[in-house]
């Protein structure tokens, strides 16, 4: 019995594990690699196993880091069951759509750029191909990590051919299936899963794999993207207290989240700033997750008289569509939002919110009489309209870019937070005279602390050789510095732990 790290090792994204045993083959995630070029020319790898070998798949939850490659695999012959809840597998139809045909987009784009202008078509492709032998060389285990993740602040849109296209997507919700929270059920040949409230987004789970082998039960539980207690709309993370290996998400080792009233306070400092500038603040954010959240709390400051009722212009069509589906599954609220619900009607709903539904809408955003508010995606500065407002507002004194998520290393969102006075977008050199401002406290992931409580369930009132205390406790799905700064922490608990490599093969005890 072994695991496989084929993703979301020593970087934050492309989440991908494969458990082997002597009788089965299942993938737990199988997301995109995101952030700079650097990072998502690892998609261009091929598999690091044959796709149609795999008997199951199970996916946490419907971001694209964790979800966005199954298409690509049901086209390389992937054909058996993908588990996961009925909110993950519906909000998933939508990201897989929304990404095959931006695929398709930069596709087209970059042919109409290379007829028109040649030369940078040329530089462009070399660029890509860099990026692509260092992927390469890093799987193979011949570059070091920091290669390929060293990145300056330069974004460029352009993609080589799609993964994959809507067809693809159309066959992979074919094998879809729903399940409920806390039922076990039967993934391949030895193999059982149960799925728990991980309370990342709306159907986020944690995953316990127990593999029976030689006549005894091996359990693994992957935390995927842990959640925090008290956050709005949806509930607690599931306390679990036992398992043989942990495999779990280390996005904010080293850093915590600052309280709520602080996040707020921020936002609504920031909302009176524009408005007493009249100019425009930007949010670049998650279509999932993190947008609803946003929504939510702009509403609650406006309720309270917090702050002014500004217009706001939320431009992303499936942050739209993944909202609707918030709307429909209210049974995984926690009991303030069922409340909330029940005495206003939609907490999900900004009043007067203009919704975009096309690129044009989109671009008549910027004659807008100010001040305003714009929502966008995607999270990260790495695609997605929320790269036209920037550069229409980069230089912009009266401007704000307000950061609410995580941003991985070598992103443009990165370096702005950094402080960096001059960036490339789409080609052109442009000076940072906007104010950039950042709130870690509407993250949807656990901070140190809580990644700490939630791992500590784990160890507590037992000791090494017990059941249920663990093995191993791999820490996956964070940069370096996050993951080097949880490990010790972890390891004061009593707990052995690993920081598996890309590609890494790990016998399982």
């Amino acid at each position: 019995m072994e695991l496989r790290f084929l993703g979301g090792a020593s970087t934050v994204t492309g989440s991908q594990y494969l458990l082997v045993t002597d009788r089965a083959k299942v993938l737990v995630d199988c997301g995109m690699f995101q952030g700079s070029p650097n990072e998502s020319a690892r998609n261009r790898v091929p598999f690091a196993f044959d796709p149609k070998e795999i008997d199951a798949l199970i996916l946490t939850h419907a971001h694209l880091d964790h979800c966005g490659l199954i298409p690509h695999l049901v086209a390389e012959g992937f054909k058996g069951p993908i588990f996961a809840t009925k909110g993950t597998l519906e909000l998933a139809n939508l990201v897989l759509i929304d990404s095959a045909k931006l695929q398709q987009e930069f596709a087209d784009r970059t042919a109409r750029r290379a007829r028109r202008d040649p030369a940078r078509a040329a530089r462009d492709e070399r660029r890509g191909h860099k990026a692509l032998d260092a992927a390469l060389a890093a799987a193979e285990g011949t570059d070091p990590e920091a290669l390929l993740r060293a990145q300056t602040p330069h974004v460029h849109l352009d993609m080589g051919a799609p993964l994959y296209l809507e067809a693809d997507v159309v066959r992979t919700m074919a094998l879809f299936k729903p399940l409920a929270y806390s039922a076990e059920f039967a993934v391949a040949s030895g193999i059982r899963g149960t799925l728990f409230d991980a309370g990342h987004i709306l159907g986020s789970a944690m995953i316990r794999l127990t593999v029976r082998e030689g006549g005894t039960d091996t359990t693994i539980v992957f935390s995927g993207d842990l959640g925090r207690n008290d956050t709005p709309i949806i509930r607690d993370p599931t306390a679990l207290t036992a398992a043989d290996h942990i495999v779990v998400e280390s996005t904010y080792g080293g850093r915590e989240h600052e309280p709520e009233t602080e996040a707020l306070r921020v936002l609504s400092e920031t909302v009176r700033l524009v408005a007493e500038r009249k100019g425009v603040m930007l949010v670049p954010s998650f279509a999932i997750g993190r947008t609803q959240e946003v929504v939510f709390q702009l509403d609650r400051l406006i309720e309270s008289g917090a702050i002014p009722h500004l217009p706001l212009y939320l431009d992303s069509p499936m942050a739209s569509k993944a909202t609707e589906i918030y709307r429909h599954h209210a049974e995984y609220f926690d009991d303030e939002t069922k409340a909330l619900l029940a005495r206003t009607g939609d907490p999900l709903d900004y009043p007067g919110a203009v919704v975009t539904s096309d690129v044009e809408a989109s671009k008549k955003i910027r004659d807008a009489p100010r001040p305003y508010l714009i929502v966008a995606s995607n999270g990260m500065l790495t695609g997605g309209r929320v790269l036209y407002h920037l550069r229409d507002l980069i230089d912009d004194p009266s401007a704000v870019i307000l950061f609410v998520g995580y941003q991985g290393q070598g992103t443009l969102g990165s370096h702005l937070q950094q402080g960096v006075k001059t960036v490339t977008l789409m080609g052109e050199s442009r000076e940072v005279r906007c104010t950039i401002r950042s709130i870690s406290g509407f993250s949807a992931h656990a901070d140190e602390s809580e990644l700490l409580a939630w791992i500590g369930r784990f160890a507590k009132g037992k000791k090494a050789g017990d059941p249920g205390f663990p093995r191993t406790v791999f820490i996956v799905h964070g940069d370096p510095e996050a993951q080097r700064a949880l490990e010790p922490k972890i390891r004061a608990l009593g707990l052995t732990t690993k920081v598996p490599a890309w590609r890494e093969v790990v016998p399982l005890r």
